[in-house]
C-alpha cells in the first residue's frame, strides 16, 4: 500500500443488515417453494407426530377415574399444545449433515460463502410455514372432538409461547446439529441421537406431564435441556406452574453451551474432514 493510498471502506451497519435479510429472505423463499412441492409427503409428516394425540386418550380417560391434578379437559388441552409444540419443534438436520460429511457432499456446500449450517436452518424454518395449513386443520378437528377443552389463552401468555417455542426450535436445533458434528468423526452420528431421544420421550413432558413426576425428580429435570423443548412452552400457554424467568434463562444457558460446543466441533471437523481429502 502506498502511503497516499486509502484502506478500503468497511460496510456499514445498515448495509451489513440489509444483506442479512436480503439473504434470509432468499433462503426461506426458496426452501419454503421446495417444501411445499411436497404437500402429500408433508402430511404424512405431521401425521407421524401424532404420538401425544394417542397419549391424550391414554390420560382423558385415566383422569376420569383417578385422582390427579388435572382434569379430563386439562390433559386435552396439555397434549394438543404438546402436539402443536413438537410440530414447531421437530428437527432431521442430522440425517442431512451425516449424508453431505459420509457421502462428500458437503464439499460443494463449502464453496459457497455462507455456512452450511444457516442452509439447514432455512430449510428447517420455511417447512415450519409449509405444514401450518395442516396443523390448523387437525387442531380443528380436535376441538371438533373435544369442543370441552375448547379456551382462549390470554394474549400475554401467547406471546410468551410464541418466544419460547421459537427458542425451544433452535435448542433442538442446535442440540442435534451439534451432534451432527460427529459424522466427521464416525459413520452413525444418527445412534447418537436415537439414544438422546430416549431422555427426550420421557422427560420433555411429551409422554406425560412434569406435574405427574416426584417432585425432586422434576425440580433435576427442569435443569436439562429436556423440558424446555416441549414443556416449558406448554406450561406457558396453559399457565401450568412453573418459575418463567428461570425457564428462559436455562433455556439461553442451554443454547450458549450447544452453540459454544457447534463451532468447536464444526472446527475441528473441518480440519478432519479436509485431512480426509474430501
Amino acid at each position: 500500500m502506498t502511503p497516499n493510498a486509502l484502506p478500503p471502506p468497511k460496510p456499514s451497519l445498515s448495509r451489513s443488515i440489509r444483506r442479512a435479510l436480503t439473504i434470509t429472505r432468499t433462503l426461506l423463499s426458496v426452501y419454503y417453494a421446495y417444501m411445499v412441492e411436497y404437500r402429500a409427503e408433508l402430511m404424512f409428516w405431521v401425521l407421524s407426530g401424532s404420538l401425544p394425540l394417542i397419549l391424550l386418550g391414554v390420560w382423558t380417560e385415566a383422569a376420569q377415574g383417578g385422582s390427579f391434578s388435572l382434569s379430563p379437559a386439562d390433559f386435552a388441552r396439555y397434549f394438543l399444545i404438546v402436539f402443536l409444540t413438537r410440530q414447531l419443534t421437530v428437527v432431521w438436520v442430522i440425517w442431512d449433515v451425516e449424508k453431505e460429511v459420509v457421502q462428500g457432499q458437503l464439499s460443494f456446500r463449502l464453496l459457497q460463502p455462507l455456512d452450511p449450517f444457516w442452509h439447514h436452518f432455512a430449510g428447517h424454518a420455511a417447512e415450519r410455514l409449509a405444514r401450518i395449513p395442516f396443523i390448523a386443520i387437525l387442531i380443528a378437528l380436535f376441538f371438533g372432538l373435544y369442543p370441552e377443552a375448547l379456551w382462549m389463552p390470554s394474549p400475554s401468555r401467547l406471546l410468551l409461547f410464541l418466544i419460547a417455542v421459537s427458542l425451544a426450535f433452535c435448542l433442538r436445533f442446535l442440540v442435534q446439529h451439534t451432534f451432527a458434528m460427529f459424522a466427521f468423526w464416525i459413520e452413525r452420528a444418527v445412534a447418537i441421537e436415537r439414544f438422546w431421544f430416549l431422555f427426550y420421550l420421557f422427560l420433555s413432558g411429551m409422554a406425560a406431564p412434569l406435574a405427574m413426576f416426584p417432585p425432586v425428580v422434576a425440580q433435576i429435570v427442569m435443569w436439562t435441556p429436556f423440558p424446555y423443548l416441549i414443556y416449558f412452552p406448554v406450561a406457558v400457554l396453559l399457565e401450568l406452574e412453573t418459575p418463567i424467568a428461570q425457564g428462559f434463562g436455562v433455556m439461553l444457558l442451554w443454547l450458549l453451551l450447544f452453540g459454544i460446543t457447534n463451532r468447536y466441533l464444526w472446527r475441528k471437523g473441518l480440519q478432519r474432514y479436509s485431512g480426509m481429502g474430501a
